[in-house]
């Protein structure tokens, strides 16, 4: 039966003895034909004078780029879902969407129930395009204030293991992960986010390898952190200051156990990923960070 985890007395097995399930391997990305500052909805995107940060679209573009091309120098194909207009925050493509494989070899994916009205209008359009490439799209109960979800910003798998972890708060709602658990069929360890300003999972937790992690303390609460050191330990202790915008350190992304792909600037974070045997590659995500994004949220890492 598949469980629920809550607190480090309920972890009481080795998560890495769970069923396995096959890594990740291809990227879907959205470009940011229409990417904007426009819908204030973290506290990211707002100055310290409380007005919009404006955008160079250009710089955005050739960032955007530059991203995508560093998957394919990887060894990651990389599918575009089209963007669409009036959706400027659709370039944030971890959100609308958990895709998986089942225990028989089915690519399948719970498709979100964003908290923000606009944000939710992307989600048909993710679905239509892993419909695309052969997913399965399952809806979640009617959207409520109880059933909110939003993919893979806030649920993030152990890799190769039948291991979700969930954060909940701010966008998802807690007792979803019920439902989540039952559909993709594999255990939930959940986290309550205590920081705004980490309004995602994915702006605090960045999974290296099925024992490694960046992770910021400031962002959890003590039972979350000590469940973060128990499943870890490999352990990269982010300080606020780099985990934090401008900088963004823990929205990082790992696709392949070796490179971690991250804004510029994290000095300490890149020593110590060095450190652990990792090889960072530095990127510049400036004009998506003052969106409340990084290099996680701007892809789809699926199946």
């Amino acid at each position: 039966m598949n469980k629920i985890i809550h607190t480090t007395r309920e972890l009481n097995f080795d998560i890495r003895q769970t069923p396995a399930m096959p890594l990740a391997r291809r990227i879907l990305m959205v470009r940011p034909t229409y990417f904007h500052v426009e819908n204030p909805i973290n506290p990211h995107m707002r100055k310290a004078d409380g007005s919009l940060h404006l955008l160079d679209k250009a710089k955005a573009m050739a960032e955007w780029e530059t991203l995508k091309a560093t998957y394919k120098k990887l060894g990651f194909p990389v599918f575009e879902a089209d963007a669409q207009p009036g959706l400027p925050d659709m370039v944030f493509c971890a959100n609308q969407s958990l895709p998986f494989v089942t225990r028989t070899g089915e690519a399948k994916a719970v498709m979100s129930n964003m908290a923000n009205d606009v944000r939710h209008k992307e989600v048909s359009a993710i679905q239509s395009a892993l419909e695309r490439v052969g997913y399965q799209a399952l809806a979640l109960p009617q959207r409520s204030s109880t059933t909110l979800f939003e993919g893979m910003g806030d649920a993030l798998w152990l890799p190769g293991h039948r291991v979700l972890l969930g954060g909940y708060g701010h966008r998802t709602h807690k007792a979803i992960y019920e439902e989540v658990a039952q559909k993709i069929d594999a255990t939930v360890v959940v986290f309550e986010l205590a920081n705004p300003r980490f309004y995602h999972l994915d702006t605090c937790l960045s999974i290296l390898d099925s024992r490694s992690a960046l992770a910021c303390r400031d962002a959890f609460t003590d039972e979350g952190w000590q469940l973060v050191q128990a499943i870890f330990p490999n352990l990269v202790e982010v300080s606020l200051q780099e985990s934090d915008s401008p900088v963004f350190a823990c929205n990082a992304h790992c696709p392949d156990g070796k490179h971690v792909l991250l804004q510029t600037g994290a000095k300490t974070t890149v020593a110590e990923l060095k450190a652990a045997g990792f090889e960072p590659i530095e990127l510049s995500t400036e004009e998506f960070i003052k969106s409340g994004g990084s290099v996680f949220c701007m892809k789809l890492q699926f199946f």
